[in-house]
């Protein structure tokens, strides 16, 4: 049985929720827009996901102690990945230069991992890194990796990874040590889009396999 989330003063308009995993935060974040509390509608104005924490900031004229008092019985239930976000799919090249290397981790094949990659719903947990960036949890604990030993100088956007719990894509080039397993072609950041960010935290995704 999990731990209690843990309620620490944020400032003087917040409360930071500690949890004992990602799974724990999505839920507790799913939770709090399931009760429909968020964005004007209750004491919570903003939610902030993050690997094992949610910053709660309360809205505007609502006291820390009457946020922390609506939080006292939020309770994260097992993870339903996605019961509250809209669904996107991404269609994916599997061609990544660290699929044959994700196989050879998990024990299953280059195939089985394509298969597992897009046989389940994935859930932008949190969002990081660079902007754009999602951190996607998925109930297939089959393709949990570690991150490569050295990181790469240069990957590409659109790139397609995974590395410990997760899976993400890379919004544009930059250095990074994930397992690349694909690509797409899909725009995940772009200033002209509201909103800008396709994987915001909450979205759910579907990947789909398309022709090399």
């Amino acid at each position: 049985m999990s731990a209690a989330p843990v309620l620490l003063p944020y400032g003087d308009r917040a409360v930071l929720v500690e949890l004992a995993s990602t799974r724990e935060a999505v839920a507790y974040a799913s939770a709090l827009r399931a009760r429909g509390s968020v964005a004007g509608a209750g004491p919570v104005g903003e939610v902030v996901p993050a690997a094992r924490t949610v910053l709660v900031v309360a809205a505007e004229g609502v006291g820390v102690a009457d946020l922390r008092a609506h939080l006292a019985d939020v309770v994260p239930t097992t993870l339903a990945t996605g019961a509250d976000g809209p669904m996107v799919e991404i269609p994916v090249t599997y061609d990544g230069a660290d699929l044959a290397e994700v196989a050879a981790l998990t024990g299953l094949s280059e195939r089985e991992v394509v298969t597992a990659h897009t046989g389940q719903t994935w859930q932008v947990a949190f969002g990081g890194f660079a902007p754009g960036f999602g951190y996607l949890v998925g109930e297939d604990d089959r393709l949990h990796v570690p991150r490569r030993e050295e990181s790469r100088t240069r990957v590409p956007a659109g790139a397609v990874g995974l590395a410990g719990e997760y899976s993400g894509i890379y919004p544009r080039s930059s250095p990074g040590g994930w397992q690349l397993i694909g690509r797409t072609d899909v725009v995940l950041w772009d200033l002209d889009r509201d909103p800008a960010a396709l994987l915001a935290p909450g979205v759910r995704v579907r990947f789909v396999e398309v022709g090399r």
